[in-house]
């Protein structure tokens, strides 16, 4: 534990990544920070080590060089994450690594409530002000109840990790080891936009009415809807992360956040992930808060939000209205994240719109994404009792207060036309009824 204000300067107390993780042990819980925040140089540290054995990692996505996944780590760690990435996936279908399927709003209790125990929370934290406080940066998410739960803290500390506002303090005494450095943070550059995105995107956006409090991620489809928002008026945002394809609506003044009932004139999320611009955007921005992801999560929280617009995707729908978010069959591909919290809050809000948004197809055509049989083994991420508004490329339904046949019904008119007669058929023999 260190002292800010002693005759030592903070930087004096640092060490190399080596000895930061030295008091790391075989069998340790660990909490890892991720997308920008993830501590690469601790990481590798920690792998470098030959002595380590049985380690369970849990994190949600981490970016960067993830040397822990390799084969040849298997015997070391156990990758458990609670939200895949693309770089998890292969790991946890060859079973080197596992999955946790939960909400993102559960996770930080999971911590707290020493179900998981953890040992070691290695996170990234920007420097520590003149009163001794640290920040948890980019991602607040479930890191905050990380460092509050474990029993030790090891951190880099990184001179260009933005400085968040809200509930992003960490003390620098709870600091048990750390690094320093002077890197740039992990970027991902926003997806190409393609016609049937933009086609999606401007369906969506006549749906989005002003003063509308939005949750928005990251992705080809988010991005497309905030790009045709310029028009509007007094918009706000509430959202477990954004990236940077909001800034522009913040600089436009269409995001005003004026007419939010909880964070009013405040953007509120739990972490971003983007660019270099969208960590320049964040950094120091008292009009930004970040929150752990039990708290913007909280449904109690989205509903007193009026006009909350909830805009999720989806690997696949089937005719009833159960959207599978999490997996292809049973691979998993992502996680159930945050979708079902703001479905929920969405449609609990005055005049909110749950949206789940996605393309016709998948594969190039190959594949209709509205079928009439999930996938053996496909999660359930958003139920056919909280299922609303379902947007393709070829226009928007609203399943609330359908019946089976009625949601089947509707789901085909906006599916491919070429998917249309076979599906048609399907849903005949299954609800009994003549073409």
């Amino acid at each position: 534990m260190f002292n800010v204000n002693s005759n030592k300067k903070w930087k004096e107390y640092a060490v190399d990544p080596i000895e930061a993780i030295r008091k790391i042990k075989s069998g340790n819980k660990i909490f890892i920070h991720g997308a920008a925040a993830t501590p690469t140089p601790l990481l590798n540290a920690l792998c470098s080590q030959e002595n380590l054995t049985d380690i369970r990692l849990y994190h949600i996505h981490v970016s960067g060089c993830c040397r822990f996944l390799d084969p040849e780590c298997q015997k070391k760690f156990i990758s458990t994450s609670l939200f895949s990435g693309q770089n998890t996936r292969i790991p946890i279908q060859e079973g080197r690594a596992d999955f946790i399927p939960i909400f993102l709003s559960d996770i930080p209790n999971l911590f707290k409530s020493q179900k998981v125990p953890l040992d070691v929370a290695i996170v990234q934290l920007s420097p520590p002000d003149k009163h001794g406080m640290c920040t948890l940066g980019t991602s607040v998410d479930t890191a905050k109840a990380a460092v509050d739960s474990a029993k030790l803290v090891i951190a880099e500390i990184n001179e260009r990790m933005p400085r968040t506002h809200g509930n992003s303090a960490v003390p620098f005494s709870q600091i048990d080891s750390f690094i320093y450095t002077n890197r740039a943070l992990i970027e991902s550059p926003p997806p190409i936009e393609t016609l049937i995105d933009a086609t999606i995107g401007e369906i969506i956006s006549e749906l989005i009415e002003d003063q509308s409090t939005l949750q928005v991620g990251i992705g080809s489809i988010p991005n497309a809807v905030i790009k045709r928002l310029v028009n509007k008026r007094d918009l706000g945002i509430h959202t477990e992360m954004f990236s940077d394809n909001i800034i522009e609506l913040v600089e436009a003044g269409v995001i005003t956040n004026r007419y939010k009932t909880i964070h009013n004139g405040r953007i509120t999320t739990s972490f971003v992930n983007g660019t270099q611009k969208l960590y320049d955007f964040v950094n120091d921005n008292s009009k930004i808060e970040f929150h752990p992801c039990d708290h913007t999560n909280d449904t109690s929280m989205i509903r007193q939000n009026e006009k909350t617009i909830a805009i999720n995707s989806a690997i696949e729908i089937d005719l009833s209205g159960q959207v599978c978010a999490d997996s292809i069959g049973h691979q998993i591909f992502s996680g159930i994240g945050g979708q079902l919290d703001f479905m929920r809050g969405a449609a609990l809000s005055k005049g909110g719109k749950p949206i789940i948004a996605l393309p016709s197809t998948a594969a190039q055509g190959k594949f209709s994404r509205i079928v009439m049989t999930l996938k053996p083994g496909a999660g359930v991420v958003t139920t056919r009792g909280h299922i609303h508004w379902i947007v393709t490329e070829y226009g928007a339904v609203n399943l609330h207060g359908l019946t089976l046949r009625e949601r089947g019904e509707a789901l085909i008119s906006i599916a491919h036309p070429d998917f249309r007669p076979s599906l048609k058929r399907e849903l005949s023999e299954i609800r009994h009824f003549l073409l």
